[in-house]
This record gives structure tokens, sequence and C-alpha cells, in this order.
């Protein structure tokens, strides 16, 4: 498959109509990274806050690498690894601000926009900040109630 081919790809994959475009601009594209690394380091850092005791017994039952994994590490490293996860869901839901300042389309964007519109600006700019601390503070509660469970 030719690197050109990647967006027809995905359409076929993804059942798309060849209309569809689903191209991402550079921002689009470095944000992205930045957070599948923070998301890829806090499954790492999980599977590795496991003790090898645990894959070394798993191994001495006669269960391969990947059965281990399957059925000890990961269960045991996911309870330690979800509060980060959605921590770190709730700060790339805050970071949709981010994408207002770089002139994107999110929901503060359209938010303004429809203020414009109809002539409301500061009240709906005020609704989308209240929407976003009760989703915020609703997510965040939710990881503290996680944490308290899991230790």
């Amino acid at each position: 498959m030719v690197l050109s081919d990647c967006p027809r790809f995905l359409q076929n994959v993804l059942g798309l109509s060849p209309k569809t475009d689903i191209r991402l601009i550079s921002r689009d594209g470095g944000i992205l990274h930045v957070e599948a690394a923070y998301y890829s380091e806090i499954i790492r850092a999980g599977i590795q806050s496991i003790s090898r005791g645990q894959s070394s017994a798993a191994l001495a039952l006669g269960m391969t690498h990947w059965q281990s994994m399957k059925l000890i590490i990961l269960p045991q490293a996911f309870r330690a690894m979800v509060p980060l996860l959605l921590t770190q869901g709730i700060v790339l839901f805050q970071d949709t601000s981010l994408v207002y300042v770089l002139s994107l389309a999110d929901f503060f964007r359209t938010a303004s926009t429809i203020g414009e519109r109809d002539g409301t600006q500061v009240e709906m700019i005020l609704f989308a900040g209240a929407v976003y601390f009760v989703i915020s503070l609703s997510a965040s509660l939710l990881v503290s109630y996680l944490k308290k469970r899991t230790v």
C-alpha cells in the first residue's frame, strides 16, 4: 500500500463515502501524537508496576507470555491505570479549549458563533464554561472515587 492510498484505505475500512475528507492538519496530528505519548506512558507504567514475581508465577504454572499478560498482569495493571487514564482523559477534554485558541471548531467556538449570531455571546460563553466545569468536575469526582476504591 502506497502512503497516498492511506486515506482511501481508511475510507474503505471505516465505510466512509469517497467524498468524506479525513485529512488531519499538522496541529491535529501534533496534539494526537502528544496525547498518544501520554497514554502509552501511563499504560507502560501500569504494566511495569506489577511485580516480576507475578509473571514468574504465571510462567511456573505453564502459562505462555501472552496468557500471563492477558490473565494475570493486565487485569492488575488495569486497576492501577484506570485513575490515571481517566485523569488524562479530563486533561484532554480540558485541552479542547486550546483548540479554540488555535481557531479550530470546538464547543467554545460553536458557542461563540451561536452567541454572535443571536446576540447572546456572553451568555453562550458562560454556558459553555459551565458545561466544561460540570463535565470536568464530574469526571474528577469519578477519578477520586476510583482511586479510593483501588487503594
